[in-house]
């Protein structure tokens, strides 16, 4: 019999959980279990809040052997409920994700950075927001779909998020994620340099408690790739302890 997983699937900046539904169903036709909830993302949303709120939904369901996977902005996310219910996970998968150490916002998350160059990242956000609270989404060409028909499907479902939540430092009280397996799934084509998340994707070359793998798409992986994307995230499952 072929062992099955519980996944949990935690979106990106201006999406929602419906942005998994081509890999949820592939998972799922595979026999795992998976949950893609969406976060809260009203104005008073904060970074500690969707930690909070993700954190909840393992401990109400009393989930454990979980293969915890972050887009993005979801990395921030996905590595402050780590550091809340690590027992509970058996691996992390970051998706061309961001990947912090306590303190970090997601301005400072990546490798080598300055501070004057993450304060610059931050002050970046900021002209981003054109009322200083909310972030619109980016044209999705920028993330990786082009294909028009796809364009015009998705564009309707994105939704502005709120600026603080980057701006807001996770706080690691219980290791963070040293000690767990963590798997980096980097975009390349166009590689996300942005955002930083090849450096990341370079750090976990390096092994140790890191498995590194790539898909040729954009960032948007999950909604261009969503075979390539299902595939890799069983590979991390079935390679979980």
């Amino acid at each position: 019999m072929t062992q099955t997983s519980t996944f949990i699937l935690v979106h990106g900046a201006n999406l929602g959980g419906w942005c998994w539904q081509d890999v949820r169903a592939i998972l799922e036709a595979h026999g795992h279990d998976v949950l893609s909830p969406s976060l809260n993302l009203s104005l008073t949303a904060s970074l500690d809040q969707h930690i909070a709120e993700v954190t909840e939904l393992i401990v109400s369901r009393d989930l454990h052997g979980i293969v915890l996977v972050g887009h993005s902005y979801g990395g921030m996310v996905i590595t402050g409920v780590a550091d809340r219910v690590r027992s509970r996970i058996a691996r992390l998968v970051y998706l061309d994700a961001a990947v912090p150490g306590d303190g970090d916002d997601f301005a400072s998350h990546i490798p080598d950075l300055s501070a004057a160059e993450a304060e610059a990242r931050r002050a970046f956000y900021r002209s981003l927001s054109a009322d200083g609270l909310w972030l619109a989404p980016p044209p999705l060409q920028l993330v990786g779909i082009t294909d028009a028909d796809a364009i015009a499907s998705i564009t309707p479902r994105l939704v502005p998020h709120p600026l603080a939540t980057w701006l807001q430092p996770v706080r690691l009280q219980n290791g963070g994620t040293a000690g767990l397996p963590k798997t980096y799934i980097l975009a390349t084509n166009p590689p996300t340099d942005v955002m930083g998340y090849p450096r990341h994707g370079e750090a976990a070359k390096e092994g140790g408690e890191w498995t590194y793998r790539e898909i040729q798409a954009g960032h948007a992986l999950m909604l261009a790739a969503p075979n390539e994307t299902a595939a890799l995230l069983m590979e991390a499952a079935a390679n979980a302890p």
